[in-house]
């Protein structure tokens, strides 16, 4: 569905407009993709880590190729924290940067493990406390296997916040502060979710299809 026709938002929109406008483009993203969710497969937390890890600059589609062979022979952060690194990188080569992420996965298997007696922890500071995980990784995994409201920020919400003049920052951290302020917590997760799904299908970093676009009546297009 799209957006009602508005006049586009001003260069001195005040912070209680810009609220506004977020609230609008969250319930319109909700209307173009209800269903929208994180599109790694997983069954429970620590496939999601791993899958996260995995997807840094990967593509969501090769990672879950990836994964199902990699799961069955490492099920649990304690059987892959013992395996070679070499086994590892051989399962997720098609992913890129094989080397660097099986010893990230590895060392965070390893942390889980002699740290949270193999379970996943759910809080951003012990996620993000383990070894190889960021802060991007840990709110996907708060966000989407822990229900937790969370704002993560990959390079779709990165760019799409900025074009939709939600944030004047490239920084990741200063993104999600306001992504914060601007919405209900709620909210966070979703919102994301729905973000990267505009991204990928319609708002695209080349040519984006603003034609297409069920936004185009609440967004500035900055930097377009």
């Amino acid at each position: 569905m799209t957006a009602s026709k508005r006049s586009k938002p001003s260069r001195h929109e005040s912070t209680e407009a810009r609220k506004d406008r977020a609230a609008r483009i969250a319930r319109c993203l909700q209307e173009t993709y209800p269903d929208a969710t994180c599109e790694l497969d997983f069954r429970n937390p620590w496939q999601l880590l791993v899958a996260t890890i995995l997807s840094a600059q990967c593509t969501d589609k090769m990672v879950n190729q990836v994964t199902p062979a990699l799961f069955e022979q490492f099920p649990d952060p304690s059987s892959l924290a013992r395996s070679p690194q070499s086994r590892i990188e051989r399962l997720i080569r098609k992913t890129g940067f094989y080397v660097q992420k099986a010893k990230a996965i590895r060392a965070t298997a390893k942390s889980v493990v002699d740290r949270f007696e193999g379970r996943v922890p759910d809080t951003i500071e012990s996620l993000t406390s383990l070894q190889g995980v960021g802060r991007k990784t840990a709110s996907v995994v708060l966000g989407t296997a822990f229900g937790q409201p969370a704002v993560f920020v990959d390079t779709h919400v990165k760019r799409l916040s900025y074009r939709l003049a939600l944030t004047r920052f490239a920084e990741p951290e200063k993104i999600e502060q306001d992504i914060r302020r601007l919405l209900s917590p709620e909210r966070w997760t979703d919102f994301c979710h729905r973000l990267i799904h505009h991204g990928r299908r319609v708002c695209f970093a080349r040519k984006p299809n603003c034609a297409a676009c069920s936004l185009e009546a609440l967004c500035p297009k900055v930097g377009l």
